[in-house]
C-alpha cells in the first residue's frame, strides 16, 4: 500500500470482564484515547496487544453498542475509510503486474501479508486481519474456552483442507482467460471488507435477539460446567470427592436450590453421602436415617446430576399420590430452569409408553403402581438404556403387601433388563438391611442424624418416664404430673390430653396420634372445651379466612366439628375429609394458623408436617398394636428443623400395655420380608404373566433365571418352608393357563410359554388376576346391550371391584335414587341382575325368594354414587344424600379415576371392545376431576383444587395459557389467600404442563416428517 499510516483501532468485547487495572491499550476509539498514533509493529503478538486493554462493560440490551465507534479512524468513518484503503491496493495491484498469478493463487478468504519490513498496518484491513485475529492464541481466555477455541481451529483447518483437495488448479487456459477479464480479475483480488462488514451486520441484525446477552453468556457458562461435570463422570474413581462447582452440577443448581427452598448448604452426613464412592461410580444404594434427616435432598441432586450431566431420564417412585402431586410441584421449577420435563404418573394421570423425546430428558414421579406400568412399557418399546436412575422413596415397604409386590417387581425387572440403571433406595432403619443389599446388590449407607434432638417419653397414670434403652426397665423416671382437674375434667379427659396440649399451645405446634378417625374427631372436640378464650384471639383473621376457604371447597358446606375447633386454632387430619379439605388443613397448620392436629397415623406416613410435641394417643391403630416402624414414624415428626432446639414424644400407656410398650420403644428394627407371596400368591402370579407377556422368559429355565434375583429368590428359606419356589413357580404357570392368561407348547426343546390376547390385556392394563375373568364378562355383556343416552352403564363397568366390601346398601336410599332413573337407565339395570322390584322389596324389609347376585347389587349401589357425582359435582351433597362419609366418597372417585385408565388399557388390547377406547377416555377424563368442564384445564395443574380453580377462572385465567403466562405477582393479589410462595408453583407447574402438552405434539410432528430408516433404495 501507498505509505499513509492510518490506523486501525480494534475493540474487542469479551465474554469474561476482565480486571479494569490490566486490560489498557491505544486500541481504543480516536476521540477517547489522546495521542498521535501509532505504526503497528510487524511481529507484535495480538495477545501481548490484547494485554493491555481496558475492561469493556457488559451493555444491556437497550443500550447502543455502537455509540461513539462510527469514527474511529480520525475524522473519517469507518466505512468510507475502508472503500479509500482498498481503492489504493487495487490500484497498486494494477500497477504491479507480477502479482497477478500470486494473487490468482490465493484463497479468496485469506491474502497473506508480504515480508517488508516497511509494511503498515492497512496491510492488515483485508481477511487477513480476520485470520490474524482468529489464529492468535487468546492466552488470557480461561483452559475451558481455550480448549473450545482450539476445537474450532481444529474444524476450520479440517474444511480448508477438504475444500483444497475439492479445488483442483486452474488450467492455463481458464487462467488467461481471466488475465483478459481484468474487471472480473480485480473484483476477486481480495474480498471486500465493507463486504465482510455490511454482512455480518445484516445478518445480526435479522437475528432474533429477545434474550439479553446476560442471560446468554449465564446459559453458556452452566453448558460449560454441565460439560466439565459429563466428562469428570466418565473418568471419575474411587478416590475422587469432587465432580464439579456443586456435586458435578453447575452453580445454578445451588443458585436454585437456594432460590427455590431456601436451602444454602447441606448436613454434612449428605455431603458425606454424595461423594462416597459407591455413588460416583453409580453403584446402587440404600442409605437410611430417621424420620426428617433430609434423604430426599440427596436424591434429588442424584436426579439432577442424572437428567444433566448423562441426560437420562429418571423415574422417582412415591407411595402416595398426593407426595407425587407434592413433588411435581416442588420440581416444576427446577425443570423450567434446567431444561428438563416433570411429567406426573399417579391415579388417572400418565402415559404409556412415556412421549420419546429427542432433545430433553425426562423425570418420572410416579405412584408405585403405575412405576410398574411404566417400567413394563419401556421394556416392552426396547427402551430401558434411556432410563439412567430409579430412586425409591420408603424402600422399606417392601414389606407392605402388595404394594411391596409391586416394588419388588419393578426393581427386579430394572435389574435384570438394565445393567446401566442405578437404583437408589431410601428407607428407615431395618433389622435386615443386608437382604436388601443382596437383592438390589447394593451399597448401604446409614446415619442416626437429626436436625433437631428427639426425646421419647411414656406416660403412665400421672407420671412421665423418659425412654432409656439402657435402663433395665427402658423406662427412667421424668416427672410427675400435677395438673388440677376437677372431677368432672378428670372423668373427660382421665389421660390429661389437655394438660400436655397445653403446655406447647398456641406458642408452638402439637400433634395428637389417635387408634381411630372417630377418636380424632372426638379428642380434638374434648380439647375445644376446655380451651381458654385467649385462644380465639390468636391470629383470629386468618382463621375466619381458612372457615371461609373450608366452606368454599364444600360448596357452602363445612364440616360441623371443623366449625367448633378452627377458631380456636385445632383440627382433626384423616382419610375422612376431602383432598381439598386435608390440603387447607396442612397448608393452614404448617404456616402456623393451626397449632393442633388430632390426626390418623396415615399422616405420618404422608406429607411432612413436624411439630414441637408428638402424642401418642394408644399404642394401637385400629385393634391392631403399633409396629416398631410405625412408631419410630410417628415419634420422628417431633421437632422443627431450624424452629425447636430440642423435639418431644410423649406414648400415653395403660398398665395392660406396659410389657409391649418395652418392646416397642427398645427393641431392635423390624425386618422387611418379600411379599410376592402375599394373598395366595398374587405377586407372584403378576410377576410370572408379565414375564411371559414382555417376553423377558419364554420358559421355565428363563423363569428361574430370573426370580435369582428377587428379594423372595433371596429370602426363600424363611418364605418357602412349606413348598419350595420352584413348585411355587410351576403351580403358577399351571394355574395361569388354567385362567387361560398363557399358552403352554411342548416340543423337542421343551416346553414354550406365551401369552394369550386376555392375558396380555391384564398385564397392560394392571387388572387383578382375581378380577380379570370377571372384568372381561362384564364388558362382554355390556356390549350386548350397552346404553349409551346415559353415563350409568359405562359408570358400573368402571366401578372398583375391591371397594364393594367396604360399603353396605342403605335400602332405602337405593330404593329412592333407583326410582329416579329414567326407563332406559332401569331396564339396564335390570339386565345386570339388579330390577326394581328386588330393591323395593329389600327397601320395604321383606325377604326375597329369588337371590340377586349381591356383589352386582353393591357395585351398582356405588355405581349411583357415582353417577350422581358426575350429574351435580357436589361431593357433599351427594355423601349426605347416601348417608356416606364424604372421604369415602372421595376416595371411590379417586379409585374409579384410576380403575377407569386401567379398564381403557384392558379393552385397547382387545379387537372385540374397540367401542369403549373412545367412551372410557371422555369418561375417565370427567371421573378424574369431577367438575364442571371449564374448570378442567386448570384443574390439571398439579395442586390446583376445585375452589382453587373456581377463583383463577372468575378472576380471568381460564384456560392452562393464562396460567402459564402469568405473572406469579399480579396473581397473588388477584387471588384471596394465595401466597407468593404458592402462586411461584402454580405457574411453574403450569408451564411445564405446556411445555409437556407442546413437546409431545412436537415430537409427533418430527415423528411424521422423519424419512424411515428403512426407505427401500433404487436398484442399481
Amino acid at each position: 500500500m501507498n505509505g499513509e499510516k492510518q490506523e486501525l483501532r480494534i475493540k474487542r468485547v469479551f465474554s469474561r470482564k476482565r480486571p479494569r487495572d490490566v486490560l489498557r491499550t491505544h486500541l481504543t476509539p480516536v476521540n477517547k484515547r489522546g495521542g498521535g498514533s501509532q505504526q503497528c509493529p510487524s511481529n507484535r503478538r495480538l495477545s501481548s496487544i490484547m494485554a493491555d486493554v481496558k475492561a469493556v462493560e457488559y451493555c444491556s440490551d437497550s443500550e447502543d453498542l455502537f455509540g461513539g465507534y462510527d469514527s474511529i479512524l480520525e475524522d473519517s468513518s469507518l466505512l468510507a475509510k475502508l472503500d479509500d484503503v482498498e481503492q489504493n491496493e487495487r490500484q497498486s495491484d494494477l500497477q504491479s503486474a507480477a502479482h497477478t498469478d500470486a494473487v490468482d493463487q490465493q484463497d479468496f478468504t485469506s491474502l497473506r501479508p508480504s515480508n517488508e519490513g516497511n509494511q503498515t498496518c492497512e496491510d492488515l484491513l483485508t481477511d487477513s486481519i480476520l485470520d490474524d485475529l482468529r489464529n492468535e492464541p487468546l492466552e488470557d481466555l480461561p483452559a475451558s474456552q481455550l480448549q473450545f477455541q482450539e476445537q474450532v481451529n481444529e474444524n476450520v483447518k479440517r474444511s480448508r483442507l477438504q475444500e483444497g483437495n475439492k479445488t483442483s488448479t486452474p488450467d492455463r487456459t481458464e487462467r488467461e482467460r481471466n488475465i483478459e477479464d481484468k474487471t472480473k480479475r480485480q473484483s476477486k483480488v481480495r474480498r471486500s471488507m465493507t463486504d465482510h462488514l455490511k454482512r455480518t451486520m445484516l445478518c445480526n441484525a435479522a437475528a432474533p435477539s429477545n434474550v439479553s446477552r446476560t442471560v446468554v453468556l449465564k446459559e453458556a457458562v452452566v453448558s460449560e460446567e454441565i460439560s466439565v461435570a459429563m466428562q469428570a463422570m466418565e473418568t471419575v474413581s474411587a478416590e475422587t470427592t469432587d465432580l464439579g462447582p456443586f456435586f458435578g452440577l453447575p452453580t445454578k443448581v445451588k443458585d436454585l436450590m437456594y432460590k427455590l427452598r431456601g436451602i444454602k448448604s447441606l448436613y454434612n452426613w449428605q455431603e458425606t453421602c454424595l461423594n462416597l464412592g459407591c455413588v460416583q461410580q453409580r453403584k446402587n444404594l440404600i442409605y437410611s436415617l430417621p424420620t426428617s434427616g433430609g434423604k430426599t435432598l440427596v436424591a434429588e441432586i442424584l436426579i439432577l446430576r442424572e437428567l444433566l450431566c448423562r441426560k437420562k431420564d429418571c423415574l422417582f417412585i412415591l407411595p402416595y399420590i398426593s407426595l407425587v402431586q407434592e413433588k411435581v410441584r416442588g420440581l416444576a421449577g427446577f425443570g423450567l430452569e434446567l431444561d428438563f420435563m416433570v411429567e406426573e404418573y399417579a391415579g388417572s394421570k400418565g402415559k404409556f409408553p412415556p412421549v420419546k423425546r429427542r432433545s430433553k430428558s425426562s423425570l418420572y414421579i410416579a405412584t408405585i403402581e403405575k412405576a410398574h406400568s411404566l417400567v413394563n412399557s419401556l421394556i416392552e418399546t426396547n427402551r430401558m438404556e434411556n432410563l439412567g436412575l430409579v430412586v425409591v422413596d420408603e424402600l422399606h415397604m417392601l414389606g407392605d403387601g402388595s404394594r411391596g409386590a409391586f416394588i419388588e417387581m419393578t426393581l427386579a425387572k430394572v435389574l435384570y433388563m438394565s445393567k446401566t440403571t442405578q437404583i437408589i433406595g431410601m428407607s428407615a432403619t431395618l433389622g435386615n438391611i443386608r437382604d436388601l443389599q443382596t437383592f438390589l446388590r447394593a451399597e448401604n449407607y446409614t446415619n442416626d442424624f437429626r436436625p433437631v434432638q428427639l426425646k421419647e417419653y411414656v406416660k403412665l397414670k400421672d407420671t412421665i418416664y423418659e425412654v432409656d434403652p439402657k435402663e433395665e426397665e427402658c423406662f427412667k423416671f421424668s416427672r410427675a404430673l400435677n395438673f388440677k382437674y376437677s372431677s368432672g375434667m378428670q372423668r373427660i379427659d382421665p389421660d390429661h390430653i389437655i394438660a400436655l396440649v397445653t403446655e406447647v399451645i398456641p406458642t408452638h405446634s402439637c400433634l395428637v396420634f389417635c387408634p381411630t378417625k372417630k377418636n380424632c374427631e372426638n379428642v380434638v372436640g374434648m380439647i375445644c372445651k376446655y380451651l381458654k378464650e385467649e385462644f380465639l384471639q390468636h391470629r383470629k383473621t386468618e382463621k375466619t379466612v381458612l372457615l371461609r376457604e373450608l366452606r368454599d371447597s364444600g360448596n357452602g358446606s363445612v364440616c360441623p366439628v371443623l366449625r367448633k375447633t378452627v377458631p380456636y386454632g385445632l383440627a382433626y387430619h384423616h382419610s375422612g375429609l376431602t383432598t381439598e379439605e386435608r390440603k387447607l388443613i396442612e397448608e393452614a397448620y404448617s404456616s402456623g394458623v393451626l397449632c393442633l392436629l388430632t390426626c390418623t397415623s396415615t399422616l405420618a406416613a404422608g406429607i411432612n408436617l413436624p411439630a414441637r410435641r408428638v402424642i401418642l394417643r394408644s399404642p394401637y391403630v385400629a385393634t391392631d398394636f403399633l409396629k416398631r416402624s410405625q412408631y419410630k414414624q410417628m415419634v420422628g415428626r417431633a421437632g422443627r428443623a431450624g424452629i425447636d432446639s430440642v423435639g418431644e414424644s410423649i406414648l400415653i400407656l395403660q398398665d395392660k400395655d406396659r410389657d409391649m410398650a418395652k418392646t416397642l420403644v427398645c427393641a431392635p428394627m423390624e425386618s422387611c420380608y418379600s411379599n410376592l407371596m402375599h394373598d395366595d400368591g398374587k405377586g407372584i402370579l403378576s410377576l410370572l404373566l408379565s414375564l411371559i407377556g414382555l417376553n423377558i422368559t419364554t420358559s421355565l429355565d428363563h423363569m428361574r433365571e430370573f426370580l435369582c434375583g428377587t428379594l423372595l429368590y433371596v429370602q426363600q428359606k424363611q418364605l418357602c418352608v412349606e413348598r419350595s419356589l420352584w413348585e411355587v413357580v410351576q403351580q403358577g404357570v399351571d394355574l395361569l393357563k388354567e385362567k387361560n392368561l398363557i399358552t403352554v407348547t411342548s416340543d423337542e426343546h421343551g416346553q414354550t410359554l406365551q401369552v394369550t390376547k386376555l392375558g396380555k390385556a391384564t398385564y397392560k392394563g394392571s387388572v387383578d388376576l382375581t378380577y380379570s375373568d370377571i372384568l372381561y364378562k362384564d364388558l362382554s355383556k355390556g356390549l350386548e346391550g350397552l346404553l349409551l343416552n346415559s353415563y350409568l352403564h359405562l359408570v358400573y363397568l368402571v366401578t372398583p371391584y375391591d371397594m364393594i366390601l367396604q360399603c353396605k346398601p342403605d335400602w332405602m336410599v337405593y330404593f329412592r335414587q333407583f326410582t329416579l332413573l329414567s326407563a332406559a337407565e332401569q331396564k339396564m339395570s335390570a339386565a345386570l341382575g339388579v330390577p326394581e322390584s328386588f330393591v323395593a322389596r329389600k327397601a320395604a324389609g321383606q325377604t326375597v325368594k329369588k337371590d340377586s347376585n349381591m356383589v352386582v347389587v353393591s357395585r351398582m349401589y356405588l355405581a349411583l354414587v357415582l353417577f350422581s357425582l358426575l350429574k351435580e359435582t357436589n361431593l357433599w351433597s351427594v355423601a349426605d344424600r347416601f348417608q356416606l362419609s364424604r372421604g369415602f366418597v372421595q376416595a371411590l372417585l379417586s379409585s374409579s379415576s384410576a380403575f377407569c385408565s386401567c379398564v381403557l388399557h384392558f379393552t385397547e388390547e382387545l379387537e372385540e371392545f374397540w367401542p369403549f377406547k373412545a367412551l372410557l377416555t371422555e369418561l375417565m377424563r370427567r371421573l378424574s376431576y369431577c367438575v364442571k368442564a371449564e374448570l378442567i384445564p386448570l384443574m390439571e395443574v398439579a395442586g390446583v383444587m376445585e375452589s382453587r380453580a373456581k377463583q383463577l377462572y372468575n378472576a380471568g385465567y381460564k384456560t392452562l395459557n393464562h396460567l402459564a403466562n402469568a405473572d406469579p405477582a399480579v396473581l397473588s393479589d388477584s387471588i384471596e389467600k394465595l401466597y407468593r410462595k404458592q402462586a411461584n408453583l402454580i405457574v411453574a407447574s403450569a408451564k411445564m404442563l405446556l411445555n409437556e402438552k407442546a413437546a409431545a405434539l412436537q415430537e409427533e410432528v418430527d415423528e411424521l416428517l422423519t424419512v424411515p430408516l428403512d426407505l427401500p433404495q433404487q436398484l442399481t
